[in-house]
């Protein structure tokens, strides 16, 4: 047994998940890969579910503090906070790309741990991407757009790479795993704020500001 038999769980977990889905791996399966007894994931995580739970709360503690770290940055403006917001974001997803990959994949499918990380965790993730998009409507930073609208096309661009790797990979020969990557498409992001979000010229770039 690895010494560390919890965290061997959870990766092992994350990677079958991943690979064979929640519902095509068995609790043997997992304590297979990690070289564990199935009794430990029992006594760490009482089921397959509770499991899965586990990896959706450590995903969005972390997740939620990378954007309040942006968020702390408003006084200093709208668009700086987002883009901070944002490169949190994608630093943090790439750090964690197959755990990533799961929980994008997971919270697309109704159930009750989903309705539970909606009702908290993606409930402050809308309460700090509205507060900054209305501070910067306020303060004329931004256009006027829609929050809503405006929150569904970041969270677009901010999953895109980890949903469809596969399609990036053979059709747009763009490896989202290359860490030139995580850099070139947080560049990316930016431009949008700039281009969709901001009103021309109404802040310093984001660069120059830090």
């Amino acid at each position: 047994m690895r010494k560390n038999s919890k965290e061997a769980i959870v990766s092992a977990a994350i990677s079958l998940f991943n690979t064979r889905g929640f519902s095509g791996t068995s609790i043997r399966d997992i304590a297979g890969k990690a070289k564990t007894n199935p009794a430990n994931i029992s006594y760490y995580f009482d089921n397959k579910h509770g499991l899965l739970e586990y990896c959706f709360t450590a995903f969005f503690e972390g997740y939620i503090e990378e954007i309040e770290m942006g968020f702390s940055l408003m006084d200093q403006g709208a668009a700086l906070s987002l883009k901070k917001i944002a490169e949190n974001i994608m630093a943090y997803q790439f750090d964690n790309s197959h755990l990533t990959r799961l929980i994008l994949r997971e919270i697309s499918i109704d159930s009750q741990v989903v309705r539970e990380i909606m009702s908290t965790y993606l409930a402050k993730e809308k309460f700090y991407f509205s507060k900054v998009l209305e501070r910067g409507l306020k303060t004329k930073e931004f256009r006027s757009h829609s929050a809503n609208y405006m929150i569904i096309q970041l969270k677009g661009l901010l999953s895109m790479p980890f949903l469809n790797t596969h399609y990036m990979a053979e059709v747009l020969h763009v490896f989202p795993h290359e860490k030139y990557f995580a850099e070139k498409y947080t560049k990316e992001i930016f431009n949008w704020i700039d281009g969709v979000l901001c009103n021309h010229h109404a802040g310093k770039p984001y660069a120059a500001v830090l």
